[in-house]
């Protein structure tokens, strides 16, 4: 049996999750680069977005702590959904794919509150297909 639909879903969510590295990544360099930031802030001349040092500063720390996040869930996401397409590949191990694909999903979606929910509903309807799905069995007389 051809395991090309789970394949490409998993493909899809593990491009998915690329995206949220890079998004993670963008994070970090923002927090790095105080200067860029603090000029985007204070360019916008509204006085709503006006913030002292110190909320600045923890502005700058949440996004330190949220880009770490990121960046490490889906380099996870990516890796596992790999390891888990390998798996697949050949229809060696479907159910250990599956079971994969969903902790992986289900897992990184609450880790990282909901933005790689998107990426991981490929991976879990790559997970389920997984473990739906069943060799039509040949009848013998």
């Amino acid at each position: 049996m051809k395991r090309t639909p789970e394949i490409i879903l998993g493909i899809i969510g593990a491009l998915g999750y690329a995206f949220m590295a890079a998004l993670g990544g963008f994070m970090l360099w923002l927090q790095g680069n105080k200067d860029t930031m603090e000029e985007a802030m204070t360019g916008t001349g509204d006085p709503e977005l006006d913030l002292t040092m110190e909320e600045f500063d923890t502005v700058i720390d949440l996004l330190g702590a949220g880009g770490t996040m990121l960046l490490a869930s889906a380099i996870a996401a990516v890796v596992l959904g790999i390891v888990a397409m390998i798996l697949l590949k050949g229809n060696k191990k479907p159910v250990v794919s599956g079971i994969i694909f969903l902790i992986v999903a289900v897992g990184v979606s609450i880790t990282t509150t909901g933005v790689g929910i998107l990426a991981g509903i490929f991976y879990l309807i790559a997970g389920i297909m997984c473990l739906v799905r069943k060799p039509k069995q040949q009848l013998t007389m």
